[in-house]
């Protein structure tokens, strides 16, 4: 099948890559010349413009876009003015799933397809494949399926669960998950839960660090220091997770390769960006009332970890002294 693909960055050049392999034939651009030039000598199509880019693909178009939410709006107008009835176009980056319900309905008229693609598989996902939730008019989903099914896992050796066919597209790492808006509602709420779990994993191995916190004199010295002697290595307590413990995870994969490569993370500040999802899944949650306290306070902690607490702690100090004469540690 055809596939145009606009952003090449590290997710859009790989599932281009990924796509080629399955046979598919992929027309590339991107504001960078390298990038379409890389992917150019790979074997795909390669343009210079918007006007050649949709020149080169045939009706029906379809042309995805794996781009930073910022940049979307506006190359989803520049790009929809150039498509006609029957073509469709496809968001896979990480969008407020609002914007799919909105984009949808505006293209409607024209007979243009608006599909949302929520995406996982980040680097890694040239060699084990992207995790899809799409969401779009069921005609359009399925027209595109044999990209989505070339670029999703596939079912592997993870066997579907009691009552599932090995057939369902679920199994195989995408599923159409409703009407405009759906995929990205899904994707908004599965990196939600990869805030939380990322969150925990951090923490318990924060405290893992800290066992023998009994050694050390000072601030935080626990109660019975006899009890906190303890130095674990912590690259060997994830690699032990990995095999049988309930805890195991893609992550907690990462999690021992980054210990493995650096014991003590000195290549790493701490401060911990969000790209949106997380906002936007406690939005939701305040929207519908559901109630979601791990989650929202896995993203504070990425605001703390930016010093965005810094103020208010100064302020925590500045009243202890005030009402008992309290100093800071080290004053």
């Amino acid at each position: 099948m055809q596939l145009g693909m606009i952003g090449l960055g590290r997710m859009g050049a790989n599932m281009v890559r990924r796509l080629m392999q399955h046979g598919h034939e992929c027309v590339v651009f991107d504001a960078s010349a390298d990038a379409v030039k890389a992917l150019t000598d790979a074997g795909a199509t390669g343009a210079a413009s918007i006007d050649e880019f949709i020149a080169l693909l045939r009706p029906p178009r379809a042309v995805w876009i794996m781009l930073p939410v910022p940049v979307v709006e506006g190359v989803v107008k520049t790009v929809a003015a150039h498509l006609q009835a029957g073509d469709t176009l496809i968001d896979g980056g990480n969008s407020p799933f609002e914007n799919a319900i909105r984009r949808a309905e505006s293209l409607r008229p024209a007979g243009i397809n608006f599909v949302d693609v929520g995406t996982s598989g980040g680097v890694w996902g040239l060699e084990r494949g992207y995790c899809l939730m799409i969401g779009g008019a069921r005609e359009a989903v399925q027209r595109l399926e044999p990209v989505f099914r070339d670029l999703a896992p596939g079912r592997g050796d993870i066997e579907p669960v009691a009552g599932r066919s090995q057939d369902d597209p679920a199994s195989k790492g995408y599923l159409h998950c409703g009407p405009p808006g759906a995929g990205h509602f899904v994707k908004m709420v599965h990196n939600g839960i990869e805030y939380g779990m990322m969150a925990a994993y951090a923490e318990g191995f924060n405290l893992l660090r800290h066992a023998g916190a009994g050694r050390t004199d000072g601030p935080g010295m626990p109660e019975h220091p006899e009890r906190y002697l303890y130095d674990f290595d912590l690259g060997a307590v994830a690699e032990l997770w990995r095999r049988g413990s309930v805890v195991t995870s893609w992550l907690l994969d990462l999690t021992a390769a980054s210990l493995s490569d650096d014991p003590q993370l000195k290549g790493f500040q701490g401060r911990v960006s969000d790209s949106g999802e997380g906002r936007w899944t406690l939005k939701a949650a305040i929207d519908t009332a559901v109630p979601v306290p791990v989650l929202s306070a896995a993203l504070y902690s990425r605001f703390e970890s930016r010093s965005e607490a810094e103020f208010a702690n100064r302020l925590l100090s500045a009243m202890r002294f005030q009402f008992g004469g309290h100093k800071e540690p080290g004053k």
